[in-house]
């Protein structure tokens, strides 16, 4: 039998938990296969704070502020609250900007991947596969000297835990007393009971800190490792995303007429690829993003607030995919992309 550490132990129980509240989340309310998906909450609470007009995509996701919030008490808990920075800059704004992009073209993030495969929606497959070769060339980038897309690391003490405090609990209020834009139909009008998703959140935000949990992490690590147990957490997400469909109904086998995708399965593989790649350039996917902010990570609110800006910008300039296809914008901002970390890679080699 295979001996696991207590870490394993955590990952195991973060990459179940996410699987399973990722499933009931749609089960009670949010959109079908996107019971977690960060590319898609992000765009929808741009929408809900009047960042872009796109009157369908309106909802402010109380997952996103609960993620960060169930972080930070986590950190406070284990006294690994501590407010650093390395000085990322616009580097990790575009990173965070790039994620989105591509995430929007394959329609959902790294986490809605697994959601859809445990969903049975085989056109994700495309995704899966251009995740992990972003993944892959993403790590042969890191080869070499540092190019410095993030400056030189700096510690500090523990002013930013009451910002991330207040401003976590206020965004989490503003949405649930209704004072920003809701949706009446459409995507941003499906989510699932305030209570629920807040609970959730906090849940899942307090394990994945404690467990450093992280998709695109799970996938470099099994890549350089050549272990299948590193990728552990990543298939108990899986496996109990799967359980609890079938267990609600919705494992829905098949790949045409599935929610949230398209037909193009090249332009999926190059969505996720784009994701992956930014990913291991940042340092986690757009949800390890959410929790490094919670434990006071200044790069990680950069790359958030690139994540934010990403999501606005792919309603705004049509850049985001649906299950008409994917646009023309949309191919162009994903080449690039590529362009863009080509030239991040370039750098490296020339120093």
């Amino acid at each position: 039998m295979m001996a696991l550490s207590r870490d394993m132990k955590w990952i195991i129980a973060a990459g179940l938990l996410l699987g399973v509240f990722g499933s009931l989340l749609a089960f009670w309310g949010n959109p079908p296969n996107t019971g977690i998906c960060i590319s898609c909450f992000l765009e929808n609470s741009a929408g809900a704070l009047g960042l872009h007009n796109d009157v369908r995509m309106r909802y402010f996701r109380p997952e996103l502020t609960a993620f960060i919030l169930g972080s930070f008490l986590a950190a406070i808990a284990k006294g690994e609250f501590k407010a650093r920075s390395s000085g990322s800059g616009l580097g990790g704004f575009t990173l965070g900007f790039l994620m989105i992009v591509g995430s929007a073209v394959f329609i959902g993030c790294p986490i809605k991947l697994i959601l859809r495969l445990a969903g049975g929606d085989l056109t994700a497959l495309s995704g899966l596969f251009g995740l992990i070769a972003g993944v892959t060339v993403g790590l042969q980038s890191l080869r070499g000297p540092d190019i410095k897309i993030f400056g030189s690391s700096r510690d500090g003490s523990n002013p930013l835990a009451f910002a991330v405090l207040g401003a976590t609990l206020l965004l989490t209020v503003l949405g649930a007393t209704g004072y920003l834009l809701k949706s009446k139909t459409g995507g941003g009008a499906m989510h699932a009971p305030t209570y629920m998703s807040l609970l959730a959140g906090l849940l899942l935000g307090a394990i994945c800190q404690r467990s450093r949990f992280c998709v695109t992490g799970s996938l470099r690590d099994v890549i350089l490792t050549h272990s299948p147990k590193a990728g552990l957490g990543l298939y108990f997400a899986f496996g109990g995303a799967l359980l609890a469909n079938i267990l609600t109904g919705q494992f829905n086998p098949g790949y045409f007429d599935q929610p949230g995708a398209h037909l193009e399965p090249l332009w999926g593989f190059a969505g996720m690829a784009l994701t992956g790649w930014a990913a291991v350039l940042a340092g986690g996917c757009p949800f390890r993003q959410l929790i490094k902010a919670g434990e006071g990570d200044l790069d990680g609110w950069m790359i958030t607030v690139g994540m934010l800006s990403g999501a606005t910008a792919v309603q705004l300039w049509n850049l985001d995919a649906s299950s008409a296809g994917v646009t023309a914008q949309g191919k162009a901002a994903v080449l690039i992309g590529f362009a863009l970390l080509a030239s991040f890679s370039n750098s490296r080699r020339r120093v």
